[in-house]
């Protein structure tokens, strides 16, 4: 590796960005090798960086604490674009009973903390670290050494310890955390295919994604009503989009002036469950496909994408009345929806519109329909939201008895602000939409970048500290930290909670601010719903995790 401390001491800029990717390629291609079904992923870069480091490679501090935070930042913001539009629907539905558990695995990993640091005759600042480093959160690491500082007359010998038990529990709770859910799995014996299609069966069934049926009219009452006046038809939140009249086989566009005779067919649109009050108003559901018939109504999906129409509601852009086109349903972030008129339009959006070929030509215009500019990422408003994410998480939060301000930091503001941007869809011409593609890119090379300074860092003194004094002690004690309480939690919540493994996975990664153990748990189960979870629980685990550091410090070193 001289050849390489050469290049650094002529081409500081190059010898980093040689080192990283030596890291990232070497870490990347052991993550890829599987034993016995599992893999370290993307969590191989850090081992590959504490290699590294232990031969001597290390990059300037400044470069080092740059990147890293940088990685870390492009991770959490990239996570919040993708979770940001069902994070709230989420969090309604079992966020409670989620950030219950996720406290409670905070709560008792700081017990454990305390008892391993009494018990065994640690000083608390060395234990305190160990248990930022088990509980892979850097946020807390600094909130406690900031306390230390603020403490008159603390030792500055006292004060190195915190860093470098983080520094030897870190790469352990890595691998303890995926040990953890791999453990789980185990004990529970989850069949995570099966666990997958009930998820999505229970899912289908809470959204209530719009049917057909086929109507025939059979009550006296309707004749001679128009279409549009039928009784219930807004309040069932019921579209009618083709219709034959009695007698004929041709199929025609329903209107609302359409004047109904007694054996007319009309085919509807809604939930099941209002579709069945619907019938009882009508007539009789009849085993027909209007859309089989002959007829010159059109049916195409349509992607908004046009800036103008963003924010406004079905019943603002009036595209029956307009254009004689009817939308049918909608699918937004893969959960698909009934138009109802107070549906306000976000980017990406998938409209189904019924209608004649040249008026659904003329609404999809209306609408932008551009496959280039759904696939295309806004590189602005990355920056904006980057941006704005640091700006929070720098802003401080005065809470009384605490002798320094709380902060969100750089990995809960970016997570924040992408949460609520994302859900917000558009802030005036500014567009917060972002690709799959890249937004997973873009999150791999964030998280690639942050693994890979951390086990840099750690790898100075990682083998050192475990060769020489109580390394290993502190290391068993990081362990125990890390298991004991995602291990109870797990059992907690699968047992008493009944949550589905996805979710736990998420949950156990998101109750320890751990990407490399999110990165897994998404691999492992092949779903965005740890995802979810992760995001769920992040912003209270965060502000507990600094909260308790701070409150064991001034307990345990200033008192």
């Amino acid at each position: 590796m001289n050849w390489l401390l050469q290049i650094g001491l002529t081409h500081e800029i190059a010898y980093a960005v040689m080192l990283l990717s030596l890291v990232a390629i070497l870490g990347l291609a052991v993550g890829n090798i599987k034993v016995r079904g599992v893999s370290l992923g993307v969590a191989g870069v850090l081992f590959a960086g504490i290699f590294f480091g232990h031969l001597g490679l290390r990059l300037e501090d400044s470069i080092l604490e740059f990147v890293r935070e940088f990685g870390l930042i492009l991770f959490v913001y990239t996570i919040g674009t993708q979770v940001g539009r069902g994070f709230f629907a989420s969090l309604r539905a079992q966020g409670l009973p989620m950030n219950l558990l996720a406290a409670g695995i905070v709560v008792l990993g700081g017990g454990t903390a305390v008892v391993c640091g009494l018990l065994l005759g640690i000083p608390m600042p060395a234990m305190l670290g160990v248990m930022a480093g088990a509980t892979t959160n850097t946020p807390s690491l600094g909130a406690m050494q900031d306390t230390m500082r603020s403490i008159p007359g603390f030792s500055p010998d006292l004060l190195a310890m915190p860093g470098l038990g983080y520094a030897v529990a870190y790469p352990g709770a890595i691998a303890g955390l995926i040990f953890a859910m791999v453990l789980l799995r185990r004990i529970f014996r989850i069949d995570l295919e099966r666990e997958r299609e009930e998820r999505e069966r229970r899912q289908a069934e809470s959204a209530q994604p719009p049917e057909r049926a086929s109507i025939r009219v059979e009550n006296d009452n309707l004749v001679g009503l128009a279409l549009g006046a039928i009784p219930g038809l807004a309040e069932l939140e019921i579209t009618i989009t083709r219709m034959r009249s009695a007698g004929s086989n041709e199929v025609v566009l329903a209107r609302n002036e359409t004047v109904l005779a007694k054996g007319d067919v009309i085919l509807a649109v809604g939930t099941r469950a209002n579709l069945d009050s619907f019938r009882l108003i009508v007539g009789a559901e009849i085993d027909e496909d209007l859309r089989q018939l002959p007829s010159a109504v059109a049916s195409r999906r349509v992607v908004v994408t046009r800036p103008g129409v963003l924010g406004k509601t079905l019943a603002e852009l009036a595209l029956r009345q307009k254009y004689g086109v009817t939308v049918t349903r909608m699918t937004r972030a893969d959960l698909e929806m009934a138009a109802v008129p107070q549906l306000r339009l976000m980017f990406g959006d998938m409209l189904q519109l019924v209608g004649r070929e040249e008026d659904v030509a003329r609404a999809a215009e209306l609408l932008g329909n551009s496959a280039q500019e759904l696939n295309q990422t806004n590189i602005l408003a990355v920056f904006v939201g980057i941006a704005l994410g640091v700006f929070v998480g720098l802003l401080p939060f005065e809470v009384s008895g605490m002798p320094v301000p709380l902060r969100l930091g750089l990995a809960g503001g970016p997570l924040i602000v992408a949460i609520l941007i994302s859900r917000l869809g558009h802030i005036g011409p500014i567009i917060w939409h972002m690709p799959l593609n890249a937004n997973l890119a873009m999150r791999e090379l964030g998280l690639t970048l942050f693994l890979a300074c951390v086990g840099l860092k750690s790898g100075e003194k990682f083998l050192a500290t475990l060769s020489k004094g109580d390394g290993l002690l502190w290391m068993a004690c990081g362990l125990a930290i890390t298991l004991v309480p995602v291990l109870l939690g797990g059992i907690v919540g699968r047992l008493v909670l009944k949550l589905d493994f996805a979710s736990l996975s998420g949950i156990i990664a998101g109750s320890n601010t751990d990407p490399p153990a999110l990165a897994f748990a998404t691999g492992l189960n092949k779903s965005d719903t740890p995802t979810v979870a992760y995001a769920t629980v992040y912003p209270m685990t965060l502000l507990l995790r600094i909260i308790t550091a701070q409150v064991l410090t001034i307990v345990f070193c200033a008192i």
